[in-house]
């Protein structure tokens, strides 16, 4: 009688459920129940998503850090960082020891990512990295989230690349080619699960958030939705500033248009925000709706009605993708040129010229924007989850018996 594998997947942010319930979900179907760790990286933006996905942790690390170590001194993102890290290495090896799992999943480029991955390695536990091998090959562009890649890459026993440049950029680095599984994202079976469980959810919401965007876009369904997101690092100093007064000026040159602006809930971002856009009753800050951060549904919800989204994420680029929504990038970088190869996104920068530039583009040009939504998606074909799962399940990590349609295969 075979020993079923005790699997304990390391999560803590909004982006990491998402895209780690597809596998969870496959791994249940196969009987095995995995262990799952809410590591409390986020928790207003994490717990509503495990709610809609039906998923329950079986641990919750309570974090006790504090964003400003040093109020008397200037702000200083490593010490956050820092503090972060610290305790969440504590936390998640103190975990491992206690449910004594036999693989460590991980996923992307998040400090709890990075401290499940080091934690796992320090008890001797293997380590799977989903999404592994995504590069922008600026160590500070994204930050700190590109180097978090690269040494959770030491570390890995098992690399699940989304693409074929993931693959390539892992090999550069010296890991060895059978180790790597190119497996496309989970994204797209995130998207697929989060539009089937919608209208479900829709039904059931009475709250007054989905009350009130129901309202605004059904009195708008004339006009072009642009929905925008911003949380990253780089982009909290002047670049808000420079963002948001593009937002501003669009509102102010096309009297069609309607943004939805789910606010990241850093108090940073939220005033530079509001610095920029004022106290203004006009008819141009009536088409700006700034919002508290969105469940995943809604924020589905609100994305299958837009006409265009500008966003600083790496999720949001991939999601857009799936849903076939043109997207402008809002950084000088990104660890997934692929959406910008398939013609479905621009690296747009974070100037405010270059904003204006290319949504005057879309304007001038509506048959662009129709083109960019048949492209087909470059993350795979859905599969990434029963791949991974497959590829895990077998123990040695060969690729002899998976499926064809894995992406690149």
């Amino acid at each position: 009688m075979s020993i079923k594998p005790r699997i304990l997947m390391v999560m803590g942010t909004r982006p990491e459920i998402i895209k780690m319930a597809p596998i969870y979900y496959e791994l249940r179907q196969r009987g095995i129940d995995p262990l799952l760790l809410h590591t409390g990286q986020h928790n207003e933006l994490a717990m509503p998503q495990y709610e809609f996905f039906d998923i329950k942790p079986d641990y919750i690390v309570d974090l006790q850090r504090n964003h400003i170590l040093y109020p008397e001194k200037p702000y200083n993102p490593g010490h956050d960082l820092s503090t972060l890290s610290g305790e969440l290495l504590n936390k998640i090896s103190e975990l491992i020891v206690s449910a004594s799992p036999s693989t460590v999943l991980v996923h992307g480029d998040t400090s709890s990512g990075l401290m499940g991955a080091l934690a796992a390695f320090y008890h001797q536990v293997p380590i799977a990295h989903v999404e592994a091998g995504l590069r922008s090959h600026n160590e500070y562009n994204p930050f700190p989230e590109e180097m978090n890649r690269v040494m959770m890459a030491r570390l890995a026993r098992w690399h699940f690349a989304p693409t074929q440049r993931a693959q390539k950029n892992l090999l550069a680095e010296g890991i060895a080619k059978e180790k790597i599984h190119v497996v496309g994202n989970t994204i797209i079976e995130a998207t697929r699960l989060g539009i089937e469980r919608l209208p479900k959810y829709l039904q059931a919401a009475q709250n007054s958030e989905y009350q009130f965007l129901k309202d605004i876009i059904g009195q708008h369904e004339q006009k072009k939705i642009v929905m925008v997101t911003m949380h990253r690092r780089e982009n909290q100093a002047s670049n808000v500033m420079q963002i948001t007064s593009a937002i501003k000026e669009l509102l102010e040159k096309y009297e069609d248009m309607l943004v939805v602006w789910p606010i990241h809930p850093n108090p940073k971002i939220r005033a530079a925000i509001h610095n920029v856009i004022g106290d203004s009753a006009d008819n141009t800050i009536s088409r700006l709706h700034l919002l508290k951060p969105l469940s995943y549904p809604l924020f589905l919800w609100v994305m299958q009605h837009a006409w265009l989204v500008l966003t600083d994420s790496g999720g949001i680029q991939e999601e857009s993708v799936a849903l076939h929504i043109p997207v402008l990038i809002l950084r000088d970088t990104t660890e997934r040129p692929e959406v910008v190869e398939a013609g479905i996104g621009i690296l747009a920068g974070t100037e405010k010229g270059s904003i204006l530039h290319h949504v005057a583009s879309f304007y001038r040009n509506p048959s662009k924007r129709e083109s960019w939504r048949q492209v087909e998606n470059p993350f795979g074909n859905g599969t990434a989850a029963k791949c991974i799962c497959e590829i895990l399940l077998a123990g040695s990590g060969s690729n002899e018996n998976l499926p064809k349609t894995i992406a690149g295969s």
